[in-house]
């Protein structure tokens, strides 16, 4: 079932129940809860043309929330409680945005909110909806208005390849294939699937061929491609047929797994800790609610020399386990009032 299609059955279950905006719904609940994906096509299905000409903008942004609680089958409230985020029980607040310059005022951004920006054209016309999650939206920071909040240090030891976590976590072990499973017929940015979980150590042992291998540097300005060369040799590892990336949180959603590339000892994790308690934006999986700490992390050391990015170790580590191998050291929180630039494909 595709995004729509499922995202519409939740909104009727919504229309159906005595839900309200601000009535808590489990991240992942099935019944109701709205991943990004479902919550992203709803709302562009439904809004896109929609027109707020002469609107004043304290009340475009008023007729904005009416129109998404519509959307999404929730009665209208009278007045919009000021709370946060506003739209408390899919964990999400809502911009407007005619310009790339997002404001977020008198608050931090929220690694478990979503932030859904709706995009106007010039005459005020609804083109496209775009649904973000805080740490995703941290990322795309380029004014150092915005800081790393978690970092770690990577010192390296005289072993190659390191599982760090011999199982995975209680959370997840519900969850794992039982026997050697095929992924060449599905897609490593899908919904997990009970059953189709590799346990962490045949994780490893694909991903360990990737161990000296190499592949060319898309050079320092160009961070976001080098990783990308990374991530296709780890679907390519893992056993999927092609590869992708939705520039998400984790990023092989399929399988739990977050890559990290490292030509220097420290490691950036943004708004993300690996060991955090805080429930992952996905539908449960097997009737287990997935949390930041059950996530992988695939972190690859290497060099560059002649053009090339070599991949000298590996090392993989539940978001539990993380700090037990990583040295963890703080940075600067975010700044209060944030402005952040959109990149002129945002929308795309």
């Amino acid at each position: 079932m595709n995004s729509l299609a499922s995202g519409l059955g939740k909104v009727s279950n919504i229309s159906r129940s005595d839900l309200t905006i601000y009535d808590q719904i489990q991240t992942g609940d099935t019944q109701y809860w709205l991943t990004s994906e479902e919550l992203s096509a709803v709302l562009n299905d439904r809004l896109t043309g929609v027109s707020f000409e002469g609107l004043a903008i304290r009340t475009r942004s008023k007729v904005a929330k009416e129109l998404v609680c519509e959307t999404l089958g929730y009665p209208v409230p009278r007045s919009f409680v000021k709370c946060q985020p506003r739209f408390t029980g899919q964990m999400f607040d809502t911009y407007v945005q005619k310009s790339n310059n997002l404001q977020v005022w008198n608050e931090e951004l929220d690694v478990e909110r979503r932030y859904v920006i709706i995009r106007t054209d010039e005459n005020d016309i609804i083109t496209k909806v775009k649904v973000i999650s805080g740490s995703d939206l941290a990322a795309l920071d380029t004014t150092g208005t915005l800081t790393q909040k978690f970092q770690a240090r990577l010192t390296l030891s005289n072993h190659q390849m390191e599982l760090i976590s011999q199982f995975d976590t209680l959370n997840v072990q519900n969850t794992l294939a039982l026997s050697p499973i095929d992924l060449s017929f599905d897609s490593p940015v899908s919904q997990p699937v009970c059953g189709k979980i590799l346990p962490i150590n045949e994780c490893f042992r694909r991903l360990s061929s990737i161990v000296g291998r190499s592949f060319p540097d898309a050079g320092r300005i160009q961070e976001r491609n080098r990783g990308a060369a990374l991530h296709a040799l780890v679907c390519e590892a893992l056993g999927y047929s092609d590869y992708r990336d939705n520039g998400q949180f984790p990023d092989v959603k399929h399988q739990l797994l977050e890559v990290k590339l490292q030509t220097s000892p420290t490691i950036d994790l943004g708004l993300v800790c690996p060991d955090s308690k805080a429930l992952l934006d996905i539908e449960q999986v097997g009737f287990q609610q997935i949390k930041h700490c059950d996530v992988r992390y695939a972190i690859f050391y290497g060099y560059i020399d002649n053009g090339l990015v070599h991949i000298t170790n590996l090392y993989l580590t539940t978001g539990e386990d993380f700090f037990s191998r990583f040295e963890q050291f703080g940075g600067k929180v975010l700044n209060k009032k944030i402005q952040i630039p959109l990149p002129r494909n945002f929308f795309d």
